[in-house]
């Protein structure tokens, strides 16, 4: 059984869309695939037919994969989610206190995760580090690059 997973609105809604294109466009653009090299003779020396077949079954893995994601999907209520210590979907303002450089960061799903965009997994080292915290507390979190302290300045929805 896979883990439960918490999404925004806009996350859980790409998911749906994607499982969508999926069930439709993909399975429709696989079976053209397979009939068009069906009909190109013998299917037992048919290398174009075995690939067809195969992108079928990686196709349908796929599917089945969004498809347990989705089931063990849980939408966040951000609305109802405490401001006062670090959470999942909050929106964490950190200042480095060696360097002094602040960044903001959101704590979304793995999925979710884009750091251009400034959303961390919280599955990340430095979102684990700043779980549960508070505003004005420091945390220091081993990143790849060794322990670096971080200052908590604004947490936000």
């Amino acid at each position: 059984m896979a883990d439960v997973a918490y999404y925004t609105k806009e996350g859980l809604e790409k998911l749906k869309e994607e499982l969508q294109q999926l069930k439709t466009t993909g399975r429709a653009n696989i079976a053209k695939a397979i009939a068009e090299a069906r009909d190109k003779g013998d299917l037992s020396e048919n290398a174009e037919y075995d690939a067809a077949k195969e992108a079928q079954g990686l196709h349908e893995t796929k599917i089945a994969k969004l498809e347990e994601t989705l089931a063990n999907a849980r939408l966040l209520d951000e609305s109802k989610l405490d401001t006062s210590k670090v959470l999942a979907l909050s929106i964490v303002k950190i200042k480095n206190k060696k360097n002094g450089a602040t960044m903001s960061y959101q704590l979304v799903s793995e999925t979710e995760a884009d750091l251009k965009a400034g959303k961390i997994s919280v599955a990340s080292p430095i979102a684990k580090g700043l779980l549960g915290k508070k505003v004005g507390d420091t945390t220091e979190i081993q990143v790849p690059a060794g322990k670096v302290e971080f200052e908590i300045l604004e947490i936000s929805r």
